[in-house]
């Protein structure tokens, strides 16, 4: 049996919270064939304690993914293990540009005129990849800078490599890169992923990226995502998330397999459901049948990925009687957990069961109560989103392949 290294010395310690039912949290092995799940487990452990290992684990979902306080605690959480520098940051966006809310954990500045397509607003122009969301300018003098570190004292965040992913409406237009006042860099482009990759002789924690023009008509660009890299090998955990987003939204996104195809992930975290089940014509059945699409094509892209299915948190949903406004219960949640057990077995993978471990039905209540969760009994406060991130990480300390 496959095991992680001594867990118990890096397990984080969790408040005593009576609303968090520690005994299940867990990542539950569902499938009949155990192989991914071992080469999962075996992988990560290279990973993480391998000096020469690489893994790359995507977690993708809609606004709880976005903000990143989640998905970097856990990237945090595991790259402390290793007792070396981090590895590569995964792929980011500057959302800001896209006026939403941006992570805190890199500042994203900019100037110039921008337009922004998602994948959660329908009729988008603009074709859209992994990321699900982009931003365009016809504005040559635009830029977006971006500082990986931008509140702490060490660089935990470098890269000698850049890939930016996008396109332009001619070759005449390019981006180029800004590393400092004197250095300014132009990139080889990859016509087979349309992304545009700079190397770089050291490593850097910030960057501007500009444009090229070489002729006066006007042009566009549009950028579709970020992956700063380096060459310290490790686990990459990636963190792709657009508010409000559905598993149809993302199917939706024409670039989806040719952007991953660049991170070749290893493990996909699915967290992507809560906006599913709030659709008025939500059934079990579309929601599994669009799961089976998603999986599908990243199986395209990487047949050996392991999955991991988040349970939905529990919700509520928002009730408006005249002026007077009460909170129903989402039981579609309930219902969505069996949903995501069922994919777990049908695709030989395992789910970290949320929606129990937080209580079940009625228990975001509870959760607000210890100001773990919003006033809107669907999202979750910073405190309460870097506790998941904490017991996310412990679940996966604790992994074994028993199927219960």
């Amino acid at each position: 049996m496959p095991t992680l290294m001594p867990a118990q010395s890096y397990l984080k310690d969790i408040h005593p919270y009576d609303c968090v039912i520690d005994s299940l949290n867990k990542i539950e092995f569902l499938g009949d064939d155990s192989l991914g799940f071992c080469r999962f487990i075996n992988k990560m452990n290279l990973a993480l304690l391998n000096p020469s290992s690489q893994m790359n684990v995507v977690h993708i979902g809609g606004s709880h993914v976005q903000a990143d306080i989640i998905s970097n605690r856990i990237r945090r959480n595991l790259n402390d293990i290793s007792n070396k520098p981090y590895s590569s940051r995964g792929i980011i966006f500057p959302y800001s540009v896209a006026k939403t809310n941006n992570p805190s954990n890199y500042k994203v500045t900019y100037n110039g005129v921008w337009t922004a397509s998602r994948n959660v607003i329908e009729g988008y122009v603009d074709t859209l990849g992994v990321t699900g969301i982009a931003v365009t300018t016809n504005d040559m003098s635009a830029e977006i800078s971006i500082d990986l570190n931008p509140s702490d004292t060490i660089a935990y965040w470098q890269f000698n490599r850049l890939r930016v992913l996008g396109y332009a409406s001619s070759p005449a237009v390019f981006p180029i890169l800004k590393l400092d006042d004197s250095l300014c860099l132009e990139p080889e482009f990859d016509k087979l992923t349309s992304s545009y990759l700079f190397r770089m002789n050291e490593s850097y924690e910030t960057l501007t990226i500009a444009f090229r023009q070489n002729d006066s008509i006007p042009h566009s660009f549009t950028l579709t995502g970020i992956m700063p890299e380096n060459d310290v090998p490790g686990l990459v955990y990636h963190a792709i998330g657009v508010n409000g987003a559905d598993v149809p939204d993302y199917l939706s996104c024409k670039n989806f397999e040719r952007d991953l195809s660049l991170i070749k992930p290893d493990a996909m975290v699915f967290a992507i459901g809560i906006n599913d089940t709030f659709d008025k014509d939500y059934s079990d059945s579309a929601f599994m049948a669009h799961y089976d699409s998603l999986i599908y094509k990243i199986k395209n892209v990487a047949p050996d990925c392991f999955f991991i299915f988040i349970t939905n948190n529990d919700s509520f949903k928002k009730i408006k009687n005249g002026k007077k406004t009460h909170y129903r219960v989402n039981e579609n949640g309930d219902n969505a957990r069996e949903v995501f057990r069922a994919l777990a077995e049908k695709h030989d993978g395992a789910v970290w069961d949320l929606f129990a471990i937080m209580g079940g039905l009625e228990s975001m209540a509870k959760w607000e109560q210890e100001e773990l969760a919003k006033k809107d009994k669907i999202h979750f406060t910073n405190k309460g989103y870097a506790l998941l991130g904490d017991l996310f990480f412990n679940a996966l300390m604790r992994l074994d392949i028993e199927r219960e």
